[in-house]
C-alpha cells in the first residue's frame, strides 16, 4: 500500500453527494456491486474523483479504489487496528 503520508483525508461519506459504493470486508456481495459500476475507471467520494489504485482515508478506513467501487485496505492507523 502506498504511504499514510499521501493518502487524502475525505472525511464521512456524505449521503447528498455521489460517492461510489463501498464493499465490506469479506463482503460476497462485491461481484454485484461490480455490476452497478461495471469497469468504471474512476471512484467517487463526496462528488470527488479518485482513479483506479488511488487510496482515501475516511474515518478509521483506508479505502482503495477498485474500477468504480472502494474496497477496504486496512486500517487509517496500524497501531490502533
Amino acid at each position: 500500500m502506498t504511504q499514510s503520508k499521501n493518502i487524502i483525508d475525505v472525511g464521512a461519506p456524505d449521503p447528498e453527494l455521489n460517492t461510489s459504493p463501498i464493499a465490506d470486508e469479506g463482503d460476497d456481495n462485491t461481484e454485484s456491486l461490480r455490476s452497478e459500476v461495471p469497469g468504471e475507471p474512476v471512484c467517487h467520494f463526496n462528488n470527488k474523483s479518485f482513479d483506479t489504485g488511488s487510496y482515501i482515508k475516511t474515518g478509521t478506513s483506508i479505502l482503495k479504489c477498485d474500477y468504480g467501487i472502494w474496497i477496504p485496505a486496512g486500517p487509517a492507523d496500524p497501531e490502533n487496528p
